[in-house]
């Protein structure tokens, strides 16, 4: 099979995908970005041998416009592809590409079975991450290049199940995927045949709710590396891979601060967009009475005069209608970005906000939370839920109800109390809706409370969840209701 058959000729700026279907390209956030940053490979590694046996100068072109109008083809491998990935390639010309991908593997099956004890020598590199929710209330879970050890320190059997292990509480609703790819070396890289048994063990269930894969700072060699598994990739999933070439433009999607973003990526971003260091507190919006979006549980109260901010109760009340109140994942699912947004600024204008689902006043109600400027729970209290797991489970009723009911801000625990409540009929419901205590647990856990200090990861979010589903299990003996 002629490698060339693997895709269309890759152009530099942005990659796009047709499919033969009229399919759309591949989202971009910045489709008006023509530059394209050098990789961060070695420079030894991309020199090509002549005549080495490796993949044929015409595998891939660059197609550029000359002067005549005409084009102009060229070889990218010596600069976009290294010696091992290129061997790889070149064993493909030999055998088809499914051959390759669905019968030829060095690794074993994956599994999720393992306990987290056995990933131990995986988890303290701190390659992936759980960073709470996304503008739209999507799970974000982050991938970091820079962090990977080299491939000798490693094993990449075990670190894919470690993936698969991590996702596992976040597959059952929509979350987001963001990739830091700059740090990714010859010397810390996965081969292409662990890429393709990858991308083989996520199977249907991880796939069908990853709403958005951002792939932060691409180089042409990645953009390369997604042509060649074009074969593998479906249309539709194609459409959820964005290219974003700064930080700037990864705020809109999270605020970069809770990313705890490496410090050589943060200083490869300046090189790369003028030396101006990037801070979500630049885009934080100025306040005004009315808002209710990015302020204190106080600031509302004092604004408006009631302790139940009015975007709290409207979301609240209309998730109680029972049509709203049995809707299947609900929390779970994503809704429309213009439509939340738009609901936001109506309610930051003091207005009343209507919704056309109740997926809408899902997400609205979870942004509230996760945009306080300070906790609901508080930062006070953030050291003690972290030690929740422990406490003896004859003191745990004691403890989290003191922590309540004398901790909290009177405010904020009439606020808590109202929205448990309210979870707690979502609960009785379970057997419709499907959100039982854990579940909403996991849903609402980080967006409840955070630290001041360190951003949110997975070490903290596996205590702030049990806390959670602690307060909702009890809720009758906690908040005496």
């Amino acid at each position: 099979m002629d490698p060339r058959n693997f895709g269309p000729p890759v152009k530099s700026g942005p990659v796009s995908c047709n499919n033969g279907d009229n399919e759309e390209p591949y989202p971009s956030l910045s489709d008006y970005h023509d530059y394209e940053p050098n990789l961060e490979f070695d420079d030894s590694e991309l020199q090509q041998t002549p005549n080495s046996g490796s993949i044929s100068a015409d595998f891939i072109h660059i197609e550029t416009n000359n002067s005549g109008g005409g084009t102009m083809s060229t070889s990218p491998v010596a600069e976009f592809i290294d010696e091992n990935y290129e061997e790889e390639l070149a064993d493909a010309r030999d055998e088809t590409f499914d051959s390759m991908v669905f019968t030829t593997s060095s690794y074993p099956e994956v599994g999720v079975t393992t306990g987290p004890e056995q990933f131990t020598e995986i988890s303290k590199y701190n390659i992936v991450d759980v960073k709470g929710d996304d503008a739209i209330g999507r799970k974000v879970i982050v991938l970091y290049a820079s962090r990977l050890p080299p491939v000798n320190e490693i094993d990449h059997t075990l670190f894919l199940t470690y993936l698969k292990y991590t996702l596992e509480s976040y597959v059952e609703q929509d979350y987001s995927l963001i990739y830091f790819h700059h740090g990714l070396t010859s010397k810390n890289k996965p081969s292409l045949r662990w890429l393709v048994q990858a991308y083989k063990a996520f199977d249907r269930n991880y796939k069908k709710n990853l709403k958005a894969l951002y792939l932060i700072h691409p180089t042409g060699f990645l953009k390369i590396v997604s042509q060649i598994f074009r074969p593998l990739i479906s249309a539709k999933f194609g459409k959820k891979l964005n290219y974003i070439y700064s930080l700037k433009e990864l705020n809109d999607v999270v605020p970069i601060d809770k990313l705890d973003i490496p410090y050589e990526v943060i200083e490869h971003d300046k090189k790369l967009n003028g030396g101006v260091p990037i801070s979500s507190e630049t885009y934080q919006e100025q306040m005004i009475p009315t808002q209710q979006f990015g302020v204190t549980i106080q600031f509302i109260r004092d604004n408006y005069h009631v302790t139940i901010p009015p975007v709290v109760r409207q979301c609240i009340e209309y998730l109680e209608q029972p049509d709203a109140l049995e809707t299947e994942g609900i929390f779970r699912r994503s809704a429309n970005a213009t439509k939340v947004k738009a609901l936001k600024e109506l309610a930051n204008q003091g207005q009343t906000v209507t919704f056309e689902d109740p997926h809408e006043a899902a997400v609205l109600l979870k942004k509230f939370l996760r945009e306080l400027r300070e906790p609901l729970l508080t930062y006070e209290i953030y050291d003690e839920i972290m030690q929740f797991q422990s406490w003896n489970k004859d003191e745990q009723l004691r403890n989290v109800s003191i922590l309540m009911m004398e901790k909290l801000p009177e405010d904020n625990y009439k606020v808590l109390k109202y929205i448990i409540g309210f979870l707690s009929r979502v609960m009785e419901r379970s057997d419709l809706n499907k959100m039982n205590a854990q579940n909403l647990a996991v849903v609402f856990g980080p967006n409840l409370v955070w630290s001041e200090l360190v951003s949110m990861s997975l070490a903290a979010i596996g205590p702030i969840n049990m806390f959670t589903q602690f307060l909702l299990q009890h809720h009758n003996e906690i908040f005496m209701i």
